[in-house]
């Protein structure tokens, strides 16, 4: 049984506990890829590997994946607001101390405690919307936090991109730390308390063990396209997490209305059509994101502040369309809405994979982009939608924490396999290209576009033929992966088709009151 703080809230009340929870959704996505437009900076400044570099940035996205169930469990049962208020001191503290970092090492345990901090915010943010907006609102509310939580991260990287073109690096940590500040004002005022009452013990072995699994399965995406694949630490990875996972599943059937996650719930339309389109529609976006940054920066030359307000058409329009689709799902229903924004990927794939052209530049992709910024806002919505539904309020911390466990999944993902088909592509294309290039240079070129342009000016007078070589087998490994997004997204079309969540008709306001009056029981 669910418990709440006080009476339910008013419009102007609900009004602010939304801006209240976006904004401190902000902070936490826009962190996790502000600092890849620093990695160049930080190596210089700690004198640091590239493999430390990449540590610092992934270790944000690792402890955020691995700690949102458990924590979003602890927040269901402690209460949402206490749980966000220590998120928020938590993410800023830890965000002051990674800005004045003085060494690597501090810098490492900055961003592994705002992961931590992040994955107490980010569910309850969800939650506190499902479980304080009435239904006929929520829909609406939900879409505003899924646009925030799919363009908020595209935004980010342009701001942090702005800072470090015309400041220092380190103010790329002022931003979210403001946000926070602005966010725990606001939720000390505002946000209201919900809890879980629960005649059972919390779930620690559930939680350890999904902390387990999620941690293997990460690393293993994040880590190895550098360690490689067949590295002992990646199989090692790999198979404790999938032991975990597995152990997770016979733990949660075991522990049946006592588990942290009713695995059972599965079988449902709404929470495995919700799941597998968010893990689809994140990879997908996170993939396009990887490719698109060499395709501005080393095809077309331009800057990272460029290159970064080159994604703003795509991150605008799929705000706009997470906003759009609760009113579409009332129209058309929730499948059908899911249906059509994953179409709409498909074509924006289609759209790249038709017209990409390092000649043609950034006009050949802009309307498949904002054909994909479109369908993937229509699709996220009621996706998530779908998941929060499956799960009673008393819940709403674990439905968050396993939607955005989903969407994390999905990015590392997406960009795991986007790469690794773009870097086959590229070197497959390329190989014919190189005849008459000094085998050392050619061996260079193989590795990657960026490597091929920075080895040209080596070759005298084939610089100019190894550059245009290169870009070329760019937009062909390019075309080569976009059209696998698109059979991915073809295969996920016929699913949501036929076996999507049901079309729920749109609810009136007796009714309304009514559904509210039966929860509130």
């Amino acid at each position: 049984m669910a418990a709440a703080d006080g009476g339910a809230p008013d419009a102007r009340q609900l009004r602010t506990i939304l801006i209240a929870v976006s904004i401190a959704l902000m902070a936490v996505i826009a962190s996790v890829s502000g600092l890849n437009v620093a990695q160049t900076h930080m190596a210089i400044e700690f004198g640091a590997s590239q493999n430390t570099i990449l540590w610092i940035i992934n270790i944000y996205t690792l402890a955020l994946a691995a700690l949102l169930l458990p924590l979003g469990a602890i927040g269901d049962r402690l209460g949402r607001k206490p749980m966000l208020i220590a998120g928020l001191g938590v993410f800023g503290v830890a965000g002051v101390a990674a800005g004045l970092a003085p060494t690597a090492e501090v810098m490492l345990a900055g961003r592994a405690a705002s992961g931590v901090g992040a994955a107490m915010i980010m569910p309850i943010t969800l939650a506190v919307i499902t479980s304080t907006f009435p239904e006929e609102e929520r829909g609406r509310a939900i879409g505003v936090w899924t646009g925030v939580a799919g363009g908020g991260g595209i935004l980010g990287m342009f701001l942090s991109a702005l800072l470090v073109d015309v400041a220092d690096w380190r103010w790329l940590f002022v931003l979210p730390v403001v946000l926070i500040i602005v966010a725990l004002a606001m939720t000390l005022k505002s946000v209201p308390n919900s809890r879980e009452r629960s005649a059972h013990s919390f779930d620690t072995v559930g939680a350890l063990v999904s902390t387990v699994a999620v941690v293997g399965l990460i690393f293993v995406l994040q880590e190895g396209p550098e360690r490689g694949w067949t590295a002992p630490a990646t199989l090692i990875s790999f198979a404790g997490g999938l032991i975990a996972a597995i152990g997770f599943v016979a733990w949660e059937l075991h522990r049946r209305d006592a588990s942290m996650l009713d695995v059972r719930l599965f079988r449902e339309r709404g929470l495995a059509g919700g799941s597998i389109t968010l893990l689809v529609v994140f990879g997908v976006q996170a993939g396009i994101a990887v490719v698109l940054f060499p395709f501005f920066q080393a095809v077309l030359g331009w800057s990272g502040l460029l290159s970064t307000l080159a994604l703003m058409p795509m991150a605008v329009m799929m705000m706009m369309a997470s906003g759009l689709a609760p009113k579409l799902a009332v129209r058309i229903g929730s499948r059908s809405t899911m249906a059509t924004g994953i179409a709409l990927a498909a074509v924006g794939l289609a759209l790249i994979a038709l017209f990409v052209s390092a000649d043609g530049g950034y006009l050949t992709i802009l309307p498949g982009m904002l054909a994909m910024g479109i369908g993937m806002g229509l699709s996220m919505t009621p996706s998530t939608e779908a998941i929060t539904g499956s799960l009673p309020r008393e819940k709403q911390g674990v439905a968050s924490a396993l939607n955005d466990v989903t969407r994390e999944f999905g990015t590392a993902l997406g960009v795991a396999l986007l790469g690794a088909l773009l870097s086959a592509g590229y070197r497959s294309a390329i190989d014919d290209r190189l005849q008459g290039i000094p085998q050392g240079a050619a061996d260079t070129a193989r590795e990657g576009i960026a490597n091929a342009v920075e080895v040209a000016g080596s070759t005298g007078s084939h610089a100019q033929d190894l550059v245009h070589a290169a870009k070329q087998s760019f937009a062909d490994g390019w075309q080569q992966a976009m059209w696998v997004g698109v059979a991915v997204m073809g295969v996920l079309f016929v699913y949501i088709a036929l076996r999507g969540p049901k079309h729920s008709a749109p609810v009136a306001d007796d009714d309304a009151e009514a559904t509210e009056a039966v929860t509130a029981r």
